[in-house]
């Protein structure tokens, strides 16, 4: 076991004004289609952290082989969220893909790239996909980056840990999706718009 993931779903799409992460996508939850994703790649565990709505968002990981942790302080923002998913990564995971839990359209192959050039760099605390030069998600973190990430606060993530840093590494991919989630009401019918197309029932 290298690399297991961790999918953040325990936000209250404030932006979007409803739980984004259960609305029907193509015929299948959002969250649903994202996690599809990433059990499709090399990564495991696959840690689920619920937090808003956690009851509704269970209904929609029924069949799915992942394990669910609740985040009882996600009200006070993404960090608590990133640090109890790490927390529930086993100790021989050498570290971990930060996956949104509003990115349906990433493919297991680019998680499966992130994965194979971390296991090949063991000097590298983080490795970061980018597209034209635009940084992405999701983040692999190597666990020795771990203790830093705890001391980080409120609605945070690890990207400030990252900048400027010899060993993380930016990796340029050929997959837009690493840059596409649903934020707004209009990401998200763009979205419905593209898998859609791929599904060929749009």
């Amino acid at each position: 076991m290298s690399v297991g993931a961790v999918i953040l779903a325990a936000g209250r799409s404030t932006r979007m004004g409803a739980n984004k992460l259960v609305v029907d996508i193509g015929g299948k939850p959002l969250i649903g289609r994202t996690i599809e994703a990433v059990l499709a790649s090399r990564a495991r565990p696959v840690i689920v952290v619920t937090g808003h709505e956690t009851e509704k968002l269970a209904k929609s990981l029924v069949g799915l082989e992942v394990m669910q942790v609740r985040n009882p302080r996600h009200a006070e923002g993404l960090s608590t969220s990133l640090n109890v998913g790490l927390g529930a990564l086993p100790g021989m995971a050498r570290g971990a893909l930060i996956c949104l839990g509003d990115m349906p359209l990433i493919k297991a192959s680019t998680l499966d790239l992130l994965i194979a050039e971390f296991e090949k760099n063991e000097e590298l605390v983080a490795l970061v996909p980018a597209l034209g030069g635009e940084w992405g998600n999701p983040v692999l973190l190597s666990r020795s980056l771990f203790p830093q990430v705890a001391h980080l606060q409120g609605d945070m993530g690890a990207r400030k840990l990252l900048q400027g840093r010899d060993d993380v590494m930016v990796m340029e991919i050929d997959d837009p999706a690493i840059l596409i989630d649903a934020d707004t009401p209009s990401a998200l019918a763009e979205l419905r718009g593209r898998i859609g197309t791929l599904s060929g029932d749009g």
